[in-house]
């Protein structure tokens, strides 16, 4: 059987297992039985990648078919500060998947996009999940969480979302909110006018929001960030989706 490597986001773990994209989305996302429904995130690594950190090698010899045939489905190499140790150049894909199971593949730019908004949301995933407001782009955002050099408090490596803020992105205290999802809206009215008087340009809306996100409602796309390194897997326009990808789409709506 082939041998596939993921990086899950929700939550952090290097996972082995025989299972191909799709179906491991359905299995990580709904569960072998399917009493649970979540969403799930996940990179599809390069099955080859080593590192120091993990011991890869004994998880694949962990990673044997069951007694009547059928494929394992995972063998967990890692569940803590993954994300850190996994380059860039070892990613071959991101996924995607809605509750009932339906899986998205999307892949790297080959660069970020050329993005000119006045404010912006953004919603971490891992290996921190607060959600919050800038007036920041995606790179600067990321640099400001992730260098030394400029900011005191930092992680190693990032994994967020760029997330829709309709009207209030360039207006905050008078734009339309009309088809945003947010709870609070005041709330985020107040944090988008406040940063713009922040010298760091961010502020936290919500420190403890659940790392999930609701696909619907991504802009621009998934930012990794590891090292000096930062990449962007856009999100297809709505179009793109209704048309090219429409059983994932409806998924997403629930």
């Amino acid at each position: 059987m082939e041998t596939h490597l993921y990086m899950s986001l929700i939550p952090e773990a290097l996972i082995a297992s025989h299972l191909d994209p799709d179906a491991f989305g359905v299995y990580y996302a709904c569960g072998n039985a399917k009493k649970s429904r979540s969403e799930a995130m996940f990179f599809e690594i390069d099955p080859m990648f080593r590192h120091a950190y993990f011991d890869i090698e004994a998880g694949y010899k962990r990673l044997v078919p069951h007694e009547d045939g059928s494929p394992k489905r995972s063998v967990y190499i890692s569940i803590y500060r993954v994300l850190e140790h996994v380059p860039v150049s070892a990613i071959k894909k991101l996924y995607i998947t809605t509750q009932d199971g339906r899986t998205l593949g999307l892949d790297a730019a080959d660069s970020l996009p050329k993005i000119s908004e006045k404010l912006y949301l953004y919603q971490e995933i891992s290996p921190v999940h607060p959600r919050a407001v800038s007036t920041l782009g995606p790179s600067e955002f990321f640099r400001l969480l992730c260098d030394p050099a400029e900011s005191m408090v930092t992680v190693p490596a990032l994994f967020f979302v760029d997330l829709d803020l309709g009207g209030l992105s360039q207006d905050p205290e008078f734009g339309s909110s009309q088809g945003l999802p947010y709870s609070n809206i005041d709330h985020y009215r107040e944090c988008l006018v406040e940063v713009g008087t922040k010298e760091v340009g961010i502020k936290i809306v919500d420190r403890i929001h659940p790392a999930a996100v609701s696909f619907r409602n991504i802009k621009s796309g998934f930012y990794l960030g590891n090292a000096c390194d930062v990449v962007c897997f856009p999100m297809p326009s709505e179009k793109v989706l209704r048309t090219e990808h429409h059983k994932w789409w409806r998924s997403a709506q629930m």
